[in-house]
């Protein structure tokens, strides 16, 4: 939490008891949820919120860099809690985002032509296939 207050101060953000529960909701998330799937899990705790302040807060989490946002590859939004580098594995049959490290991912040398052209922030991986459990199925 001590990072998560950090951040708020440094873009001033006021630190409010919405904001810390959302945040503690998507840092016990292992499945990458989206919006709708947090507000279920806030609303638990705070019955009257509604699904824009979750959606708001979630994409200002991911613009001060406490989230990341995986994005929904045709459906909605999805958000990562975990910030150090990792990759990802994304089911084509039932969606779930799995995170995975491998070193020379991380080392992945930028074509010289998109260093030249462009800023790179960051270097993520994804591979697509199916999950253990669909995989079974197919």
């Amino acid at each position: 939490m001590d990072f998560f207050r950090e951040k708020c101060r440094e873009n001033k953000l006021k630190i409010t008891p919405q904001r810390i529960v959302i945040y503690q909701e998507i840092l016990k998330s292992k499945d990458h949820p989206n919006a709708e799937a947090l507000h279920k899990r806030v609303k638990e705790i705070i019955p009257d919120i509604s699904l824009d302040t979750v959606n708001r807060t979630l994409l200002t989490y991911a613009k001060i860099g406490i989230i990341h946002l995986v994005e929904g590859y045709g459906e909605a939004r999805r958000y990562d809690p975990q910030m150090a580098n990792h990759h990802h594995f994304r089911c084509v049959n039932c969606n779930a985002i799995i995170d995975f490290d491998h070193k020379p991912y991380d080392d992945i040398i930028i074509p010289g032509n998109i260093k030249k052209e462009h800023l790179v922030l960051s270097k993520k991986v994804l591979l697509e296939g199916y999950c253990n459990k669909c995989r079974k199925t197919k």
